[in-house]
């Protein structure tokens, strides 16, 4: 098949007409502009007010700026070293809820869905299981960790009973309260 190719005239293209001129242009701009201004003083107007208002009328003193602790005085630093099974056990914790509340919406309509949906559902669970006795193997969900772990006051399986002199000497010179 040849192709054929036909020539058409350049088609006249006509200059589109502004809808606005120069100077209404100028106009949006200069009103964008006010609408800002306004607004930024409305925002800082607004801040210093109800600062204002909200704010205590009492003098600084030392005493009020010292934290409160339930009633306790406060004693020691604030910048001290946490166990990182905190931390670990928290990360597992939101990691497995998030997970959980995929299965939420997908329960609502499982009869909907079908059988597929169950044994995608079933795989889901069982990676779970999976990750959650991954993670109880290494032993970070336990508080007092038994598989090995050597952190400080922990419990180490099998390990050898520390000498009398060294237990004497703890009980002599009693917790450390800095």
């Amino acid at each position: 098949m040849i192709a054929s190719f036909v020539m058409e005239a350049p088609r006249q293209v006509s200059p589109v007409p502004l809808l606005l001129g120069a100077e209404s242009l100028h106009q949006e701009f200069a009103t964008i502009l006010v609408f800002l201004v306004f607004g930024a003083i409305f925002v800082v107007l607004n801040m210093v007010a109800i600062g204002r208002l909200i704010r205590s009328k009492t003098k600084y003193t030392e005493a009020k700026s010292t934290p409160y602790e339930c009633g306790e005085p406060t004693f020691g630093s604030a910048f001290i070293r946490f166990d990182i099974r905190f931390y670990v056990l928290a990360l597992v914790f939101v990691i497995f809820d998030v997970e959980v509340l995929f299965l939420f919406p997908w329960a609502a309509v499982l009869k909907e869905l079908g059988g597929f949906a169950y044994v995608e559902g079933a795989i889901f669970v069982a990676i779970l299981a999976v990750g959650l006795a991954y993670v109880w193997r290494k032993g970070d969900i336990d508080w007092i960790p038994i598989h090995g772990h050597k952190a400080p006051g922990a419990r180490v399986k099998d390990a050898p009973p520390e000498p009398a002199a060294a237990r004497d000497e703890k009980v002599a010179t009693g917790p450390d309260l800095r």
